[in-house]
């Protein structure tokens, strides 16, 4: 049975029918991040996926989940999925999602390409608490969506800022979401919102895993933006480095921004590389030595029902360097 943990490193699983362990980009990362030994030591959780137990309540207490996938055109993209509580269902190895992105999101009708690898993160903002789903987009239809899930694995609280989400009205047909608006550098407005962004959602894939979506959260100006593009200093984490290891091997990423006080959305989809350099630098925040930099290619901007009533940030944040 699946347990979804409180506090503490990631677990992760994966159905015995698929490939297991580490793949060769997050081997990579982790070896010139010298986690390569803390990184074995989380190997013993990996199981088969069972969505029944304590996985399957905390997705169908949510009320948000995050999805990446390729639109029909190949692009990916990360984007938000809001529903009452239940809209989430999952049950062994599948997962039945009953809402889809709202119109004038990249991936709204004609929805996510059918038979792809997808990724998912749900996440609890009040208890900082997430589960990500990876899996097969096996049917689509008018009211959601299902998935055959190979992996399924919780994160720890880190850099999660507190916040508690207004209901979203009509959130599960899209209703009150507002229309995109497609360009392909970033405006004045695009920059602003990023600037002030103390968390993003980061979509990343891999040939043959699949594709992932994440989480990350600082303090407001974690993300460094500038009109070509924008990096961010990564964080210490759990060190099986999921995001970093597909970028090692595949470069297509993807990212959403929120603004939570006013529920608009920035879409952005293109490229990104993992930089190392000497732990300390200017920039370094989280004492690593790594940055990722993000090249934008696609950029859709439009409003979801994402406001949230109350913000407690994350007590441990990297304080900003420069």
């Amino acid at each position: 049975m699946s347990q979804l943990p409180q506090t503490g490193e990631a677990t992760r699983t994966a159905p015995t029918t698929a490939p297991t362990g580490f793949h060769d980009g997050e081997l990579a990362v982790q070896r010139r991040a010298g986690s390569l030994g803390a990184a074995a030591r989380l190997s013993g959780m990996l199981a088969p996926p069972d969505l029944t137990g304590g996985a399957s309540g905390f997705l169908a207490a949510r009320d948000l989940a995050v999805l990446t996938a390729r639109d029909h055109d190949g692009t990916l993209w990360t984007s938000p999925l809001r529903g009452a509580p239940g809209f989430l269902d999952a049950h062994d190895t599948t997962l039945r999602v009953h809402a889809l992105p709202a119109p004038g999101d990249p991936l709204a009708a004609p929805g996510p390409a059918p038979a792809q690898q997808i990724g998912l993160i749900a996440i609890d903002f009040a208890t900082r608490r997430r589960l990500r789903v990876n899996g097969t987009l096996d049917a689509l239809d008018d009211t959601g969506f299902t998935v055959s899930v190979d992996q399924a694995y919780g994160n720890c609280p880190q850099y999660i800022q507190q916040r508690r989400l207004q209901p979203g009205d009509g959130a599960s047909s899209g209703a009150g979401a507002g229309t995109g608006g497609r360009h392909t550098t970033l405006d004045a407005d695009d920059m602003r919102l990023i600037e002030r962004a103390d968390t993003f959602f980061l979509g990343t894939t891999h040939p043959t895993r699949g594709a992932d979506a994440s989480h990350r959260g600082g303090s407001p100006g974690f993300v460094r933006v500038r009109p070509d593009g924008l990096w961010w200093p990564d964080y210490p984490g759990n060190n099986m480095f999921n995001s970093l290891g597909n970028l090692a091997v595949d470069d297509t990423a993807a990212l959403l921004f929120v603004d939570f006080a006013t529920g608009a959305t920035l879409h952005l989809s293109g490229s990104a590389d993992v930089r190392w350099a000497e732990p300390g630098a200017p920039g370094d925040d989280g004492g690593t030595g790594r940055r990722v930099h993000f090249t934008p290619r696609h950029i859709v901007t439009g409003e979801a029902p994402l406001r949230a009533d109350a913000f407690r940030a994350y007590p441990r944040n990297p304080r900003l360097t420069a």
